[in-house]
């Protein structure tokens, strides 16, 4: 066992009542892990311990116009062993201009209870660095290159790292597969993921209202307009009654993905608005999303059946 953190990151409760039915399990205390089963479905009602990053220990990826961006790794709870694992970059969603860094800290805690590297990654957003959505592709460029570059040294395999993200995060992710150029560092590796899990994406970067100096060359990182053969393969997450970014855009994204040979998944969520996903008081989207990121990690063999 190479590592084995002090605290579980999360809090599985014992017992759920679904539908007038009390279901319990016990508690696996080394992990913290419960898992709740009625009949032959498993299923999880998870309170994560927190959404800080007391957790993560962070690293300094990038230094560009006197901003030092960090982005935050949370350990797998166990490790057996010194095979390197697969890991998970999210990155916030804000609309390039705001947004959390810990945004993504539940999911992370759930992953690397589950055996993977987690990161979350901040990067340069309109309202605290005067930046545009170019510069945000950079950054998230230049996050993926610098796990890939220390992959050794963090466990992880660097032919397995998965990024994703939400809103203009989950457009980050995709623009790090399929844009071109936009490197602050020359690209003596490569910045491109091995796989995509995207919650409500923004895809389309011709379709939203921006100031002009954003809306030129837009294009040239929208990544409905970068689709080709090769491309990574993709699980998005999208509400149907997301008015923020439209559900066509992940059906019309998919549907380029599948012309060109690649596996996209698009998992609709009927009724459901933008940030859906996010942890809440009342967390079954939350829960709902991160099972079904959780089953295509498994079909990649990134992950273990649970």
């Amino acid at each position: 066992m190479r590592r084995l953190l002090p605290v579980a990151f999360f809090l599985f409760v014992t017992a759920l009542t679904l539908g007038g039915t009390v279901v319990h399990a016990d508690s696996d205390a080394a992990s913290g892990l419960v898992p709740v089963r009625q009949g032959d479905a498993p299923m999880l009602k998870i309170i994560p311990r927190s959404t800080d990053l007391a957790a993560a220990t962070p690293y300094v990826y990038k230094h560009v116009d006197g901003v030092e961006l960090k982005l935050y790794v949370f350990e797998p709870l166990v490790r057996l062993g010194d095979e390197p694992v697969p890991a998970v970059i999210f990155f916030f969603g804000g609309a390039w201009t705001a947004g959390r860094v810990e945004q993504f800290v539940p999911q992370s805690e759930y992953l690397a209870m589950r055996g993977l590297v987690a990161i979350v990654a901040d990067y340069r957003v309109a309202l605290r660095h005067g930046s545009t959505w170019f510069d945000s592709v950079r950054d998230a460029k230049s996050a993926i290159r610098w796990v890939r570059e220390h992959a050794a040294e963090l466990g992880i395999d660097p032919d397995r790292i998965v990024a994703a993200g939400g809103s203009a995060g989950g457009h980050l992710a995709a623009a790090a597969a399929l844009v071109e150029g936009y490197d602050d560092e020359e690209p003596y590796l490569s910045a491109r993921p091995d796989a995509l899990v995207l919650f409500n994406p923004a895809l389309d970067l011709t379709a939203f209202p921006v100031p002009a100096h954003w809306r030129d060359r837009a294009i040239e990182i929208s990544p409905l307009h970068l689709v080709r053969e090769g491309a990574p393969p993709t699980l998005i997450m999208h509400g149907t009654a997301d008015a923020t970014v439209p559900f066509v855009q992940a059906e019309q994204f998919c549907e380029a993905m599948m012309e060109r040979g690649n596996r996209c998944e698009l998992e609709a969520y009927i009724g459901r608005g933008h940030g859906f996903f996010n942890y809440r008081g009342n967390a079954a989207d939350f829960v709902d999303t991160l099972q079904r990121m959780e089953r295509f990690l498994v079909s990649l063999g990134y992950l273990e059946e649970f």
